[in-house]
């Protein structure tokens, strides 16, 4: 005989019978089920592909006015790194401004026609380099990489290399290949986790009182607590699924590592989706219907995930906003799990962020549920 698993001395038998009755409902809503799986799919590859620093591929053009062996030497040691890749040969300084001007090339390099008598005379030689800055950030990257390998070759060029009286080291920990990736897929787990966790928790109720099924479940002997229980209990579960997809992806797509512990990840992992169910629950109960449900998810998320820290650095926010992201609980999830995965830390290390987390988990859930109660009042 086959033993079967009893849970209702955890739950009871009233309890047990509505997790079963909700958990039947939402596996028969395939609508749910792809929010559940699809999103998180995409998300994960889209902005872990797409969110990047690194800067490849930049539109180069090089006047060369000189044409002797050194200054093609120069431009080779440019497109080196495939950060730069030549796209024309202008004519002079104008045909190249133009060509900047009408969006052709990204940057532009002169070299000068004295670039290779100078260098034999061991003097100086200067070359001249513009940047399209209309896009300062890539400009400002794409400045550094270009100064770093002109005074690269400068330096093989050098019979007298300088005596550098200090020298630096640099030693890269816990991501020693400098991937960006590793930095943005911790952050767009949170992402993942707030929209998915938010927008199910809160159509689940919604469509309940679409559909009716809301008041029926107020003609049963269930009190106020237990309905909000039956309801938050297969959520919790199906949302677990969603964190290992999407930790899943993070591992086998963008070889994240996963230094740490794995049952304090879910354990804190557990504690955000409380926090995404209780705000769900909420914009549920300040919505009419569906479509009202999902735009409001839509004007609350938005606001965490840019302050949290998930796609951006805090440190880069003005003041202001590095003040409004105490909070914000996205913020110390996400801190919580890169400590996690990429430091491989324990709970010593992150007990108050955790602590702050569990803190907004209870206030919401008990903001909601005194929401939701008395909305079936």
């Amino acid at each position: 005989m086959t033993p079967t698993l009893n849970f209702a001395p955890l739950f009871g038998d009233r309890i047990l019978a509505l997790i079963v009755k909700e958990t039947r409902q939402i596996l028969r809503d395939k609508q749910q089920l792809f929010l559940l799986m699809f999103p998180p799919v995409v998300q994960i590859c889209l902005y872990g592909f797409a969110l990047s620093p690194d800067v490849h591929d930049l539109r180069l053009a090089i006047a060369d006015e000189c044409k002797t062996y050194k200054s093609r030497e120069l431009c080779s040691a440019l497109v080196e790194n495939q950060v730069f890749k030549i796209a024309k040969s202008p004519l002079d300084l104008n045909d190249l401004m133009k060509s900047i001007e009408r969006g052709k090339v990204d940057a532009g390099i002169v070299i000068p026609p004295d670039f290779d008598r100078r260098i034999s005379q061991g003097k100086e030689a200067s070359v001249q380099v513009i940047l399209d800055a209309v896009d300062a950030n890539t400009a400002g990257i794409a400045q550094g990489y270009a100064t770093q390998m002109i005074d690269s070759y400068g330096r093989q060029l050098s019979k007298k290399p300088a005596v550098r009286p200090v020298v630096s080291q640099v030693t890269y920990v816990y991501n020693p290949g400098l991937i960006s990736a590793w930095f943005f897929v911790p952050g767009v787990l949170g992402l993942v986790l707030t929209l998915t966790g938010t927008l199910v928790s809160s159509v689940t109720l919604v469509k309940e009182k679409d559909s009716g099924t809301l008041e029926q479940l107020l003609m049963t002997p269930a009190d106020s607590w237990e309905i909000l229980l039956a309801k938050i209990v297969p959520l919790l579960v199906m949302l677990n699924g969603t964190v290992l997809l999407a930790l899943s992806i993070g591992k086998i797509m963008f070889n994240l590592p996963f230094r740490g512990n794995f049952f304090l990840y879910m354990f804190v992992s557990n504690i955000y989706i409380f926090v995404v169910i209780s705000i769900g629950i909420v914009l549920a109960t300040i919505s009419k219907n569906q479509r009202q449900a999902i735009l409001t998810s839509f004007f609350f998320n938005l606001p965490l995930i840019q302050l949290s820290g998930s796609l951006s650095p805090i440190e880069s926010m003005p003041y202001f906003f590095r003040l409004l992201t105490y909070l914000n609980p996205l913020r110390y999830y996400i801190q919580c799990i890169r400590n996690i995965l990429l430091k491989g830390v324990g709970f010593e290390v992150i007990w108050r962020d955790v602590a702050i987390l569990a803190l907004f988990a209870v206030l919401l859930l008990l903001s909601s549920a005194a929401r939701f109660r008395k909305q079936l009042s």
